[in-house]
């Protein structure tokens, strides 16, 4: 039976509207570092070159070789940490050239260096890309953390960002960051910006 990551790890991917603390495992990623405005073709290239690897580790079985541990999966959905440069945190306008990010598939558990590694080789002998040298292969534990739902434009989410943030201070937290997370549900270019599904996410630590 497939594993579905939308039906066995739905406190991670399907939180509701309203914010809730939530304890994020080790989880591994293929990242991609990237500056300046998500609507660019420099943004969308980078999605592009990270689904090559995600979807290079999904079938490797069809190519003959099963990692240890194997099992059949849905891809990870995309997701975005996003920060501003210095200049962009002096501005009083937001201005989207000057964010800094960085765009991720998670992996199962099964991947291993040497199965990221074999990834990137069939993706270099089919699709070969100079992003393929900038992409990273590592683990992350977000622990301690505040999520929610956010429907609609990215554009609107600074409204769910001010709920989540009158969140954190009513239960004796702070953010560990100003770096926050973006987990992407839906396919922009297929849904309309209202019905788009974000899940965004803060790490957050508690007040001493």
């Amino acid at each position: 039976m497939k594993y579905e990551w939308k039906k066995h790890e739905k406190n991670l991917y399907l939180p509701k509207q309203i914010p809730e603390i939530i304890t994020i495992p080790k989880q591994k990623f293929f990242m991609l570092k990237g500056k300046g405005n998500p609507n660019s073709d420099s943004f969308s290239e980078r999605i592009g070159v990270l689904y090559s690897l995600a979807y290079a580790v999904r079938m490797m079985p069809k190519q003959g070789y099963i990692p240890e541990g194997y099992f059949e999966y849905t891809v990870y959905p995309l997701e975005g940490l996003w920060d501003l440069t210095e200049e962009g945190k002096k501005s009083v306008t937001f201005n989207k050239n000057e964010l800094l990010y960085t765009i991720m598939i998670r992996q199962p558990d099964f991947v291993t260096v040497d199965v990221a590694n074999k990834a990137f080789e069939n993706v270099r002998k089919k699709k070969p890309h100079l992003l393929l040298d900038d992409v990273k292969f590592e683990t992350l534990e977000d622990g301690l953390s505040v999520q929610m739902l956010h429907l609609g434009s990215y554009d609107d989410e600074p409204q769910s960002f001010k709920i989540m943030n009158d969140f954190i201070a009513n239960n004796n937290l702070v953010k560990s960051s100003l770096i926050h997370r973006e987990i992407y549900l839906s396919d922009a270019r297929k849904v309309q910006p209202d019905k788009l599904k974000t899940v965004l996410r803060y790490l957050v630590k508690p007040v001493v």
